[in-house]
C-alpha cells in the first residue's frame, strides 16, 4: 500500500528522465502516478528552475469529498478521483492543498483538495494537445 498522503505531497506521473535529471526519489502511487518523498514544493520549484524547466501551478482547485471518518485508504480513494479529473486535462503533477475532516449534523465527512501541477520546458503553458501529445511520447517511451 503506497505511502499516508499529507497536505503538501506531490504527485507526479511517472517520467524517470524527469526525476533523474532532477535527482528525486519517488514510490509508486496508484497508475502512472507516484509520490514524491522528502520533498517540499519550494525545494521542487527551485531544482526544477535550476535544471532550466518550469513549474506551473493551476489556479483551479479539484475538491473531492467522502462520508465517514479521516483514513488513510479513503484519502488514497478520493486522490484516485481526483487523478482521474487531472489526467483528463494532461497535467503532469498533482499537489494535495488541503485534507480536512468535519462533521454536518453529525455525519463526519473529509473534503480533499488539490491543485494541478505541470512541468515542462517552455514558459508558457502549452495547450491541452500539446500536453496530451507529449504525455503519449512519454507512454511509448516507457512502452
Amino acid at each position: 500500500m503506497p505511502a499516508t498522503v499529507q497536505v503538501g505531497a506531490i504527485l507526479m506521473r511517472d517520467w524517470p528522465g524527469m526525476k533523474k535529471l532532477l535527482g528525486l526519489e519517488s514510490e509508486p502511487y496508484s497508475g502512472q502516478w507516484t509520490l514524491l518523498k522528502a520533498v517540499d514544493v519550494s525545494a521542487l520549484d527551485r531544482k526544477i528552475h535550476a535544471a532550466g524547466w518550469n513549474f506551473f501551478f493551476m489556479a483551479t482547485e479539484v475538491k473531492v469529498m467522502f462520508f465517514g471518518s479521516l483514513g488513510a485508504a479513503k484519502v488514497q480513494n478520493a486522490l484516485k478521483r481526483i487523478l482521474e479529473r487531472v489526467k483528463q486535462q494532461h497535467f503532469n503533477g498533482l499537489e494535495v492543498t488541503a485534507i480536512i475532516a468535519r462533521h454536518f449534523l453529525g455525519v463526519p465527512y473529509v473534503t480533499v483538495s488539490a491543485h494541478s501541477r505541470h512541468i515542462q520546458h517552455s514558459c508558457h503553458l502549452d495547450s491541452a494537445e500539446a500536453r496530451e501529445t507529449s504525455e503519449e511520447n512519454s507512454d511509448w517511451a516507457r512502452g
